[in-house]
């Protein structure tokens, strides 16, 4: 039961949908896809839409699964994102795991409200660590790279609903065809 309002209500269990267990290889293969598809070759207007898939994926395993997802593989992954990418070696990294570090902090918060609700506040955790991006990249000496270096987090933001969704395909159990 849970009050609401001062009203008790029934939580209706059976309507929930039942999740698996998540297996290691599955964050792995999640992690591995979501770097590869940064490191895919875009030009023009693809490549300033892009979000960040890898940001995406280490914000939702840390949210999802903190226990198993935290600041260590987000600075692992990082790593990996910059030698692929030929950046500053640390700077994804760096960003990876404050962003990681935020949502380690907020995940049983954002866990309570619905992916539509989410979205702004995964908009600023992405606009966090693209920050934290430009800042280490501008001390090292690089350009600013202009205002429409920032749409990938909105494009981030509004791929969220989308992203556990797709997630959860893969976790969902089968239907027991024995039960009612």
């Amino acid at each position: 039961m849970i009050k609401n309002e001062g009203k008790l209500a029934f939580v209706n269990f059976t309507a929930q949908e039942i999740v698996s267990h998540v297996r290691g290889w599955f964050i792995v293969f999640s992690l591995a896809v979501a770097l590869l598809l940064n490191l895919l070759p875009l030009q023009g207007v693809a490549l300033l839409l892009r979000p960040d898939f890898v940001a995406l994926m280490v914000l939702y395993w840390s949210i999802n699964q903190p226990q198993r997802v935290g600041m260590s593989v987000a600075f692992t992954i990082g790593l990996l994102m910059d030698v692929g990418d030929a950046s500053i070696f640390g700077q994804h990294a760096l960003a990876y795991s404050v962003m990681a570090f935020i949502g380690l902090l907020l995940h049983r918060r954002l866990r309570i409200f619905s992916l539509h609700k989410q979205v702004p506040q995964v908009g600023l955790l992405l606009l966090s660590a693209q920050l934290i991006m430009l800042l280490t990249g501008l001390l090292a000496g690089a350009n600013f790279p202009g205002w429409d270096f920032f749409l990938a987090s909105v494009s981030g933001a509004l791929l969220w609903p989308l992203l556990p969704t797709l997630v959860k395909m893969r976790q969902r159990r089968k239907p027991d065809p024995d039960a009612l």
